[in-house]
């Protein structure tokens, strides 16, 4: 409860309109790291911040005292969220994102090539580039190499590997 009081202070201290422009302007800088490229959320939170340090700061030495208390705080939390972003802990959907469903082949959807046949566009040691009906897919095969130009079929999917061999037709 104490705690609670002394933050009371201190927003009253420094004036409710400088205490919001500080909340809003931080928040809206963390949704610009959520959504880079949008630009609106961190321009509008620049700003809010800067008014809020002129709000707040009586002399030069303060604002700048103030901009590096802001700037600390922001590094450290932009640490957390690329830490958590590259350790899979966030969603990464609002970072990439497509426009349609269509644009997506699954790990599911691979399964429907097993049996279907193709042509090597790359020579294949053991992995390279397949053209499965004008759909390209990287493949690789059991450990042999296949020439560019040969006919391969696929024999097995297995999560994201595409396993091929040279077409029995092809002999």
């Amino acid at each position: 409860m104490e705690a609670w009081n002394e933050i009371l202070t201190y927003i009253t201290a420094i004036g409710w309109g400088a205490a919001v422009c500080f909340v809003l302007g931080i928040a809206l800088v963390i949704v610009e790291m959520f959504t880079p490229g949008l630009t609106a959320p961190g321009v509008t939170g620049f700003i809010l911040l800067i008014v809020g340090i002129v709000l707040t700061a009586d002399t030069f030495l303060e604002a700048l005292i103030l901009i590096l208390v802001i700037m600390a705080l922001l590094s450290i939390i932009l640490f957390f969220i690329l830490r958590s972003a590259s350790k899979g802990k966030l969603n990464r959907s609002p970072i990439i994102k497509k426009d349609t469903e269509s644009d997506y082949i699954s790990v599911d959807d691979m399964k429907f090539f097993v049996g279907k046949e193709g042509v090597a566009l790359t020579v294949l040691r053991p992995a390279g580039t397949c053209d499965f009906n004008g759909v390209r897919l990287d493949v690789v095969t059991e450990g042999s190499f296949i020439q560019k130009g040969t006919k391969v079929k696929v024999i097995r999917v297995e999560g994201r590997k595409i396993l091929v061999a040279p077409s029995t037709l092809d002999n």
